[in-house]
């Protein structure tokens, strides 16, 4: 009988869902990738932040290009508030040239990016994170237990035209984070161009 049980235990556990990247309410790992500037870049290195808003994001994606502009306003309304930017390159340059180091560093001048735009080469960061599109957003917050993931998705409801935009969840997540409140929404769907990862 006790044969039979444990072969039973064995093989729901085999059913067990895989876990695939972060989710809501989960612990992150510190990183350390190198910055568009050849400076190696750790959220450790932010003594003084609240959180921060990571962002998935790339030179060549239409969707990635459309949200520029708002990429760049969430850095200067929250990093000073402690809740800086933090973007990440998730795609290979080996699938995507245009994706390198170099075209990194061409399009974050092209932007004036005053926030990193690190590039994870092994895509070991990325593989943690496990974004599914450009852009990709997850906002995390500073507690006694580490980073956690509070947020993750789309930026806003309105991909093409931020102006029309009538939900800007990252905003209202951070809102509600600086104001010691439980964050309303915490998931939704990240729209834009799929991730190109290697060996995969």
């Amino acid at each position: 009988m006790k044969k039979l049980m444990l072969l039973v235990v064995v093989a729901l556990a085999g059913f067990a869902p895989v876990k695939n990247g972060y989710e809501v309410g989960d612990v992150v790992a510190d990183f350390k990738l190198k910055n568009v500037d050849g400076k190696m870049i750790s959220l450790s290195d932010y003594k003084d932040a609240k959180g921060f808003i990571v962002i998935f994001d790339c030179n060549t994606c239409p969707m990635s290009r459309a949200y520029n502009s708002r990429i760049i306003d969430l850095h200067k309304k929250y990093a000073s508030q402690g809740f800086p930017v933090v973007l990440i390159n998730p795609n290979s340059a080996e699938i995507v040239a245009e994706e390198s180091f170099e075209k990194m560093k061409e399009h974050a001048k092209e932007h004036n990016y005053d926030f990193p735009y690190l590039y994870d080469e092994s895509q070991e960061t990325v593989r943690k994170f496990n974004p599914t599109n450009t852009p990709h957003t997850f906002v995390l917050t500073k507690t006694a237990d580490g980073l956690k993931v509070a947020y993750i998705g789309a930026i806003d409801n309105n991909s093409r035209n931020g102006a029309k935009a009538s939900k800007h969840y990252v905003e209202e997540a951070v809102n509600e984070l600086l104001t010691g409140k439980t964050v309303t929404v915490t998931k939704t769907k990240a729209i834009g161009c799929s991730v190109k990862l290697k060996n995969s």
